[in-house]
């Protein structure tokens, strides 16, 4: 007697299905959840120093300026990579940020703020400001920034 088909269902001829990776599907999972251990504040400043040092000439410049004003304003935040870009960190949390022009294609770089900066004002304040060059007044500005943000 031949086996009648149903809509959605496998005959009965077939096998169980199998997982497509197996076992190195499950490791690969568990892999990924065993924690990381943390970079130290000596290799996040060398991976920082070479990202920059590895932009093209626009985001390098800036990249330079911006570390360098970051670490001078704010000596206690950690620079580190984030999401492949340049950050600081205040006990393991992204305080800002440096976004390459060339690396999200845009016509400006990126100087940012996450939450964990202490910037809040009134309703309503930026926390991402585009970034063309850095004169001694954008240099004094972010200055001032990083050190309220550190506060």
């Amino acid at each position: 007697m031949a086996e009648k088909k149903t809509p959605g269902r496998r005959p009965r001829t077939q096998g169980p299905r199998k997982a497509a990776k197996g076992t190195a599907g499950r490791a690969a999972t568990n892999a990924a959840a065993r924690p990381r251990p943390r970079m130290d504040e000596a290799d996040g400043e060398s991976a920082v120093i070479a990202k920059i040092a590895g932009m093209p000439e626009p985001d390098r410049v800036l990249g330079e300026r911006l570390h360098a004003l970051i670490k001078a304003s704010a000596p206690a935040l950690t620079p580190r990579l984030w999401y492949g870009m340049p950050a600081y960190a205040r006990n393991g949390r992204v305080v800002c940020f440096f976004q390459a022009a060339r690396r999200f294609k845009t016509r400006y770089a990126t100087f940012g703020f996450m939450h964990e900066a202490n910037l809040d004002e009134g309703a309503m304040w930026p926390t991402a400001y585009a970034l063309k060059e850095l004169t001694a007044a954008e240099e004094a500005r972010i200055g001032a920034l990083v050190k309220k943000a550190v506060r």
